[in-house]
């Protein structure tokens, strides 16, 4: 485990409220997303982006990413992309997976006493689809999705969850592995921890002051019980 955090107190006596990103943060998403935007590229007649540019824009909603990636693009040619990488993207979906550790953490972390809930800048029926095929749905208070709100990082997606759980921003730990996710909990004022398997690199997210950060979800829920197993 690395960890690095700026708290005093324990997680558990810190905060109520977790708010988790999906892709790349929950699910084994990453470079499943990364060839789909790549591929719907090609789909469409344009050159395919890096993967590292691809990499940076999940976390966006689906629009504001292909108008990061194509930024002279029109309307029209952005709902194209939009469609290409959505075709290419559902067509892989059913192999993916969680990431090792969730699904036996999420129930620990409710019953320890945490509300918990999900800020992603997956669309609704996307993100109703993974949670449908993965059963872990039940396990969330309250989702927020990017076609409901402004993209990361506005503060509105997380806010909105804020006044759902009547839960206090400095009770709030946004957790997610990219810089969207970290930007998106300073606009909102909460706190936030950085998972560093996912989408972005940890140099870029440190800045960003995150309270602790981890190399798998194990060691992030084991951080977040640590008081309950005292």
């Amino acid at each position: 485990m690395t960890l690095t955090s700026q708290l005093e107190t324990t997680a558990r006596s810190r905060y109520d409220l977790l708010v988790f990103d999906w892709d790349g943060t929950l699910m084994d998403s990453t470079s499943t997303i990364a060839r789909a935007i790549q591929a719907g590229f090609r789909d469409v007649g344009l050159p395919a982006p890096s993967l590292r540019d691809c990499n940076y824009v999940i976390g966006y909603g689906l629009k504001e990413a292909m108008y990061y990636l194509t930024p002279d693009s029109d309307e029209a040619e952005v709902a194209r992309l939009v469609d290409a990488y959505k075709h290419n993207f559902v067509s892989g979906e059913k192999q993916l997976t969680l990431f090792d550790g969730v699904i036996e953490a999420l129930p620990q972390l409710r019953d320890a006493g945490y509300t918990l809930a999900i800020a992603t800048g997956k669309a609704r029926a996307g993100l109703n689809r993974m949670l449908t095929m993965t059963g872990i749905g039940d396990y969330f208070e309250v989702t927020r999705c990017a076609d409901e709100a402004f993209s990361k990082p506005h503060p509105a997606m997380l806010e909105y969850i804020l006044d759902y759980t009547v839960t206090e921003a400095g009770r709030t730990l946004m957790i997610g592995d990219t810089t969207h996710d970290l930007q998106l909990a300073i606009n909102a004022g909460t706190h936030s921890a950085a998972l560093t398997y996912g989408a972005h690199p940890l140099d870029e997210m440190l800045p960003l002051n995150p309270v602790a950060h981890f190399d798998d979800f194990s060691s992030l829920s084991g951080w977040l019980l640590q008081e309950v197993e005292a």
